[in-house]
């Protein structure tokens, strides 16, 4: 017999990805660690991001999801002032680290950048030893008076980095020659060396295998309460895995904000339903 039913067949959305954030802290009455309001970013003439408004906290892993060009990157390097680095771009709003405008006149913007640290999407050791990656910035801040001081900085800072015990008998070889992901966890630890207190990182994992990205999403997991954590990720089970609070970015705007669990299982927006489910993206 033939089967003449000609309905065409369902279309099956995606999975949607499963919040792990069972640790999530109890809230707490500290202020966050950053603040943002009203925060506008353009470039040339046009607009990149429109009025976002977000809490950063010292406890919790703050994750931004959207699709490409939707602002999320943007938006993290303003929390350091990296835009300033391109010429077309401006910002109005205001951000504050502890209660101070990071853009007032009297924040020097290389102290700010010492207190908030920034991972790039692709690793990007300097070429010298993997020792010397790690000194850099604790030498030009000043922060060891010798070098009995410095090597336990760049201990301590391997260590958090979770690669010490595979670096510990090359640090005098080049920073270059170590694997993706192991490249990447020397720029967390030569971010970290300075003793920062927000870190941000951008796609973190995104050009890593699955191997080096467990081992960087259990590093953020170990570096969560020490530092405030801001990530950007197009992967949106990453974001469920590793962080306590998702922001939502589409076309500039942030769409939506809130506990991670709630984000992925019950959001309030139909947007962010459609990106989640992948209906869009």
């Amino acid at each position: 017999m033939i089967d003449t039913d000609t309905t065409a067949p369902a279309t099956i959305a995606p999975p949607v990805p499963r919040a792990t954030d069972s640790a999530e802290p109890a809230t707490s009455e500290r202020a966050p660690k950053m603040t943002a309001r009203d925060v506008h970013v353009f470039y040339g003439d046009k607009e990149a991001l429109k009025g976002v408004d977000i809490d950063i906290h010292d406890d919790r892993v703050t994750a931004f999801i959207g699709p490409s060009g939707c602002g999320k990157s943007t938006f993290l390097r303003c929390l350091n002032r990296m835009n300033d680095t391109i010429p077309s771009a401006r910002m109005t709003g205001q951000i504050e680290l502890d209660g101070q405008n990071i853009n007032s006149a009297a924040m020097d913007v290389v102290q700010l950048r010492a207190r908030v640290g920034m991972v790039f999407q692709k690793p990007n050791p300097f070429p010298k030893s993997i020792y010397e990656n790690v000194a850099y910035g604790p030498r030009i801040h000043g922060l060891a008076a010798g070098k009995t001081e410095m090597d336990a900085i760049v201990e301590k800072s391997l260590r958090r980095a979770g690669l010490w015990d595979e670096a510990k008998d090359r640090l005098q070889e080049s920073g270059t020659a170590l694997s993706g992901g192991q490249q990447q966890r020397l720029c967390i630890a030569r971010a970290i060396a300075v003793d920062p207190e927000v870190i941000l990182m951008d796609e973190p994992c995104s050009a890593l295998d699955p191997i080096a990205t467990a081992k960087i999403e259990e590093l953020i997991h170990s570096l969560r309460g020490r530092y405030a954590i801001a990530i950007v990720t197009h992967n949106m089970q990453q974001a469920a895995r590793v962080s306590q609070r998702t922001a939502f970015f589409h076309l500039g705007e942030m769409v939506e904000y809130g506990k991670t669990s709630e984000i992925f299982t019950n959001p309030r927006e139909q947007r962010t339903q459609d990106y989640i489910t992948g209906r869009y993206g």
